[in-house]
């Protein structure tokens, strides 16, 4: 199916929109009064604007067992001699492995900074020197990954390029003198020792696990040492050409990084016809890069979060080189997101961490959300943003800021006590069974903190109160009944979405004031399907709503149960 640019923007009918064709209706907020603080203990309502929740980055070894090499790795080559730019050796691939399904995805180059590969992910300054259970230096300033405490480490090149590749991004935002060299300098380390240790094969570079590894729950992800990753070769790729565009780098050290990218790529253009190989094309022709390649040909754990993240190395090294090659690896490898969504996604449950295991994964659900959110301002297409508004509805993220509160209408409420661990999160074992409920009335609107916002296994979303009489209790998500205050969960579309009003049906369009609460309200509507523009989806006072971006209702708010988006 071939591609479709984002929707275009209907300008007759926006302007019939913002012309004042609508029925307009003042408005307001529902008002809340304080109910007797021994009922529900009260805190004030967080005002800061709501960011993207980013959790750590996943271990990519967690679940599984890592031991010494069971057999003889390659030696260091050392640093290599590069001459020019692009000079490899003999024999690199200079076509695609093979054919494979494309759907004619972009690759949107003029991104705000901030939108770009691996922006979001700097190294704090109290982690420049790592010292933790699993990573820390060595005497050469370059992280190791250790097993647990006093037990030797390894080079594990995913975490060096993550560590690195923070690096760069706090080096870029610094403007103290010695921490920006200290930044540099951390990830000048990480690339030198992927330069050192990788193997030439094939006419490509790879970055090879010098350890043994088996994966508890992942059955055929059972590697001796050397190993491979695709997630690493296309992450390295990002390393070297962001690193090559520093401004603190020599010209000999941009030449040389230009060319470590140049060799990382091409382990993207080798099928599985020989070994190592990271790329593969499955029975249906879709194109895979493999963060866990099988010991056969072919096959893997077919790894949605591992594949996404190489992907922002193409992204990377398109921007800088303008290659062809890999303008269509980006589109195959979108595609395969695009097609293989639906096995990806839990219907009102956390995503599944790969194809092969379908296993429910809690600790990826919002990296799947966060780097699909990515793919859509990358492409421009609003497919993926679709993706992400789905998964943040199956299963919300869970922590909420201090000082989130839930409004409760005047009237009769049920709460509920689940099977949860003490903070109230998602236990496998418990599984969330319902323990008990009771029924409370409330004369008039109150209001409780709550420190929870997630779906219940097999039930809606549900909020859980955190002080006050009622703490450990929860109550389900019903607006205007009983709804979290304020804007949660918020997803920046770029470009701007349309979302379309249906015929002859009124809508009501809301503002939200400092506090959180809807300050004002406009209601309504069209003879015709009337299109506007909307540049973020959030969940704003216990619904899913579009902020309107542009003509006479700019800044509204629309709850996208009474809307389309996207031409859907």
């Amino acid at each position: 199916m071939p591609a479709t640019n984002q929707p275009a923007l209907n300008r007759r009918l926006f302007m019939h929109l913002a012309g004042g064709a609508a029925v307009a209706a003042a408005g307001s907020a529902i008002a809340l009064g304080a109910d007797r603080a021994d009922l529900l203990q009260l805190t004030p309502v967080a005002q800061n604007l709501p960011q993207s929740p980013l959790p750590p980055l996943p271990d990519q070894l967690d679940g599984g067992r890592v031991e010494p090499p069971s057999q003889a790795v390659p030696e260091p080559l050392g640093e290599p001699e590069i001459e020019s730019f692009g000079a490899l050796e003999e024999g690199a691939p200079t076509s695609l492995p093979f054919t494979f399904n494309q759907n004619g995805h972009p690759a949107v180059m003029d991104l705000p900074e901030t939108m770009k590969p691996w922006r979001d992910r700097p190294t704090k300054w109290e982690n420049i020197t790592p010292n933790t259970q699993h990573t820390y230096l060595d005497a050469d300033g370059v992280i190791q990954y250790r097993p647990d405490w006093d037990v030797p480490g390894y080079d594990q090149p995913v975490t060096q390029i993550q560590f690195a590749l923070g690096c760069i991004t706090s080096y870029r935002n610094e403007t103290d003198p010695t921490r920006k060299a200290l930044f540099l300098k951390r990830a000048k380390a990480q690339a030198g020792r992927l330069l050192e240790t990788r193997v030439e094969t094939r006419g490509a570079w790879y970055f090879p696990y010098p350890f043994d590894f088996t994966h508890t729950t992942h059955s055929g992800v059972e590697y001796q040492a050397p190993w491979y990753s695709g997630m690493a070769q296309g992450e390295a790729i990002s390393l070297f050409i962001q690193l090559s565009d520093l401004e603190g780098v020599t010209e000999e050290e941009r030449t040389l990084y230009r060319a470590a990218a140049d060799g990382a790529f091409a382990s993207l253009l080798l099928a599985d016809d020989g070994t190592p190989w990271v790329v593969n094309r499955n029975s249906a022709g879709y194109l895979w890069i493999q963060e866990y390649p099988g010991n056969t040909p072919g096959t893997g754990d077919y790894t949605y979060n591992g594949m996404i993240f190489a992907m922002f190395g193409l992204w990377d090294y398109i921007d800088a080189t303008g290659s062809e090659l890999a303008m269509a690896l980006w589109d195959g490898a979108c595609t395969t997101i695009e097609r293989y969504f639906p096995l990806l996604r839990n219907l009102r449950w956390i995503s599944f961490y790969c194809q092969t295991h379908r296993i429910p994964a809690q600790t990826y659900h919002q990296h799947h959300i966060n780097l699909l959110r990515q793919l859509h301002w990358q492409t421009g297409s609003p497919r993926f943003a679709r993706m992400t508004d789905q998964l943040t509805d199956d299963y919300p993220w869970v922590s909420l800021a201090t000082g989130s509160n839930i409004a409760f209408a005047a009237g009769t409420h049920t709460l509920y006590k689940f099977d949860t661990d003490s903070d109230g999160d998602y236990v496998a074992s418990k599984n969330d069974k319902e323990l008990a409920r009771k029924t409370v009335t409330f004369g008039r609107a109150t209001q409780a903190p709550a420190n929870r916002r997630r779906r219940i296994k097999g039930r809606g979303v549900y909020y859980r109160i955190n002080a006050g009489g009622y703490a450990g209790w929860w109550i389900g998500e019903s607006f205007p009944k009983s709804y979290l205050v304020g804007e949660y969960v918020p997803t920046v579309c770029h470009p701007a979405r349309t979302l379309t009003f249906p015929a002859n049906t009124e809508v009501t369009c809301y503002k939200v004031g400092t506090d959180g609460r809807f300050s004002s309200s406009r209601v309504v509507k069209f003879a015709n399907r009337s299109n506007a523009p909307f540049d973020r989806r959030s969940v704003v006072n216990g619904r899913p709503m579009y902020r309107i971006s542009a003509g006479s209702l700019t800044g509204y708010w629309v709850w996208t149960g009474s809307v389309t988006a996207d031409g859907n």
